[in-house]
């Protein structure tokens, strides 16, 4: 069978390089794909934008595929499940009225009020004035949020007033991230530490993966801007037993209850981003997709089928479906371009020494392919990735990877994984 993958970042050569593991799967494209995507066994990249519906459907009839997997944000807000599940083309992923809980903080934030799901105090608002009053108003450090999506980057944590106020003219002034800030959110800031939590769904039915830890901030010691992330390792050990069942309980139950309620079922990968305080817990956000870089060491240490987990959601039947994870830990480390998350160089030639051996992989993201050589064409550029018997050996291993990559500008995170050593 063939399969269908959307979107070019690191997330989704994970995952098209997991789908192709299935031996019922003859190939996977990518659309549109990178140049690790381009060189990957049984996966070719498609030239196709993906905000060409009909295209995509289009060749989707052409090719036989049996399933469309969605990895971005931007196309399931645009409503491409519906698109292609309109046409009777299997695709997993929810529609794009569930997908507003990413697409709108104002909606998610006013969802886990509706349906008592813990969460951060917070105010929202259209205008530039009515904001600029507020923060006479409250304490600080806080927290200010492009209401919309902003690849990551749309979440400025202010530790003055004046911060908070250059934040807001930044938005609403300057325009810094589109009709993505057209409103913003000011919520209290939290203190604790964060975790991902990242499951399958299907209506009322769910399959939670295994726990992971992302890194947003740009420096190390969690230090800097806030990325689409700098690095992430699995398991999470800040996510034990209680906390675990404590997050299905408090967070995913009610959300997917509530999504029902709100007619909008859910379906496909959906993400909590929460902050962990002396075994408390509050949700920062919600993704409507795997992250990124968390989807790299997590489809690491996934030892059954993507494809048949996907399928089985789509089908209904996750009740009926067991999944299998290594026992090994897993730690993906990003390398980024110089400048990144703002202004950043791209075009440089990429020179890769070492080859995927011994439980590493390295996965490709803002990556290009031009007459058998590689180029850097985004923000962050690889996901160094690798697996070990505990997290020290996973880490030591992605870093070797990390070093067997160059290109000009290029930078990292040290620090990766180390909060799981506490």
């Amino acid at each position: 069978m063939n399969i269908l993958v959307i979107g070019s970042g690191g997330r989704e050569h994970a995952l098209a390089w997991k789908a192709a593991q299935d031996h019922a799967v003859s190939e996977v494209f990518v659309c549109p794909g990178n140049a690790g995507t381009a060189l990957e066994n049984k996966l070719s990249n498609i030239s196709i934008n993906i905000s060409d519906f009909e295209a995509i459907k289009d060749f989707c009839i052409e090719k036989k595929v049996v399933l469309v997997i969605v990895g971005p944000e931007q196309p399931l807000v645009d409503g491409l499940v519906d698109y292609l599940q309109n046409s009777n083309i299997q695709t997993f992923g929810p529609s794009s009225a569930a997908a507003q809980l990413e697409g709108s903080k104002t909606f998610s934030k006013d969802f886990f009020v509706k349906y008592g799901i813990p969460t951060a105090n917070y105010a929202t608002f259209n205008n530039f004035e009515s904001a600029k009053d507020h923060l006479e108003k409250i304490p600080y450090p806080t927290v200010v949020k492009a209401d919309g999506l902003a690849a990551g980057k749309g979440v400025i944590i202010c530790q003055t007033q004046k911060e908070a106020l250059q934040a807001l003219i930044s938005i609403f002034k300057d325009n810094a991230f589109g009709v993505a800030g057209a409103s913003v959110v000011i919520e209290e800031f939290l203190i604790g530490e964060e975790a991902s939590f990242i499951a399958v769904v299907s209506k009322d039915k769910i399959i939670p993966l295994a726990t992971s830890q992302d890194h947003k901030a740009v420096g190390d010691g969690d230090v800097g801007l806030n990325t689409g992330g700098m690095g992430a390792y699995s398991p999470a050990p800040i996510v034990d037993k209680r906390l675990h069942k404590k997050i299905i309980d408090e967070v995913m139950q009610p959300t997917m209850q509530g999504l029902i309620n709100e007619g909008s079922p859910y379906l496909g990968f959906l993400y909590a981003g929460l902050m962990i305080n002396d075994g408390e817990l509050k949700v920062l956000e919600f993704n409507c997709r795997f992250g990124d870089p968390e989807t790299q060491p997590i489809l690491l240490r996934l030892k059954s089928s993507l494809v048949e987990l996907c399928k089985a959601a789509i089908d209904d039947e996750l009740d009926n479906h067991k999944i299998e994870w290594t026992k090994q830990h897993a730690c993906g480390v990003v390398i980024a371009s110089a400048g990144y998350p703002e202004n950043y160089t791209k075009n440089n030639e990429v020179s890769i020494q070492a080859t995927d051996i011994d439980g590493t992989k390295l996965f490709h993201a803002g990556t290009k392919l031009d007459q058998d050589k590689i180029y850097t064409s985004g923000g962050r550029v690889f996901c160094a990735t690798a697996l070990g018997d505990d997290l020290k050996e996973a880490q030591q291993k992605a870093y070797n990877l990390v070093e067997s990559v160059d290109f000009e500008g290029a930078f990292f995170r040290k620090d990766i994984g180390n909060k799981g050593f506490k």
